[in-house]
């Protein structure tokens, strides 16, 4: 469903992201971790046409984001670390409105059903302004299901978030994936990563150094089916952290990751075309 091919985002001399190749599937959860700065908002953001790569190529269902980014757009629904809001309206006419654009009516848009699954009936029709933050978080999934995306990204969901928001979001990720749709989160929250998650990417320094099924990984670091995603994270890019050269961490794992899948993005950038400087969570 998406399909990363060499994706390069540079600042100046420095790459956020380097040659990125990966491939997101329908039906599966693809955890993307990483330390501060390894280069994972930046590609989401490349993803989500908010900044335009340097290079490379982002299919979306098939569709070239550069040239196709309606298309592309139209199958993604994106969830971002700090939702924000036209403070003037409410949360219904916020939906009803992003559900016009997509040319859906009130019925299609399933805005009702939404409302309820994310716990914002009652303040439906209160003005956003009002909402506190993990009701804001409750609103962007709420506006980024409404189009019944096929590409569904959250970049690091949780925040704000209290117990049940967070069962809430992890029972979501599940039910999308089961929907056929492909989910990508970003997260520093390695727990809810080992729990929802069918494939875990790993990037350190805009590169991607791991991808696979948890126990692929602890099968490619040579660890215990008992060893934690904390630690085989800390291996993949702190493996001084751990008492071993980075030689000594990174030698078995010798994956490319599967070239072949359906898929695409859209990038627009600055008056320079290339975005301005990004941080990366």
């Amino acid at each position: 469903m998406l399909e990363l091919v060499r994706l390069t985002k540079r600042y100046g001399r420095t790459a956020a992201v380097d040659g990125l190749d990966l491939v997101a599937r329908p039906g599966e959860v693809l955890a993307l971790l990483g330390p501060n700065g390894a280069g994972k908002t930046t590609a989401i953001r490349c993803v989500t046409g908010l900044i335009r790569p340097s290079g490379g190529r982002i299919l979306i269902g098939g569709h070239d984001v550069e040239r196709e980014p309606i298309a592309a757009k139209t199958l993604t629904g994106f969830v971002p670390d700090r939702a924000w809001f036209y403070p003037k309206v409410t949360a219904r006419e916020l939906l009803r409105y992003l559900a016009s654009v997509r040319g859906l009516s009130v019925a299609e848009s399933h805005m009702d059903a939404l409302l309820a699954r994310f716990r914002l009936t009652r303040s439906a029709d209160s003005l956003t302004e009002t909402f506190s933050h993990g009701m804001r978080q409750r609103l962007a999934f709420c506006a980024a299901l409404i189009g019944r995306p096929r590409l569904f990204i959250a970049d690091e969901p949780m925040v704000g978030l209290d117990v049940q928001g967070h069962r809430d979001v992890r029972l979501l990720f599940r039910e999308l994936a089961a929907d056929g749709l492909a989910v990508i989160l970003t997260t520093h929250t390695l727990a809810v990563a080992e729990e929802v998650a069918d494939r875990i990417a790993v990037i350190d320094r805009g590169k991607l150094v791991a991808l696979g099924t948890l126990t692929e990984l602890r099968s490619m670091l040579n660890r215990s089916e008992e060893t934690s995603l904390e630690e085989l994270f800390l291996l993949l890019t702190e493996p001084e952290a751990v008492g071993l050269e980075t030689s000594d961490a990174l030698a078995p794992v010798p994956y490319a990751p599967d070239a072949k899948a359906d898929a695409g993005s859209d990038g627009h950038g600055g008056p320079d075309g290339h975005g301005g400087a990004a941080s990366d969570a």
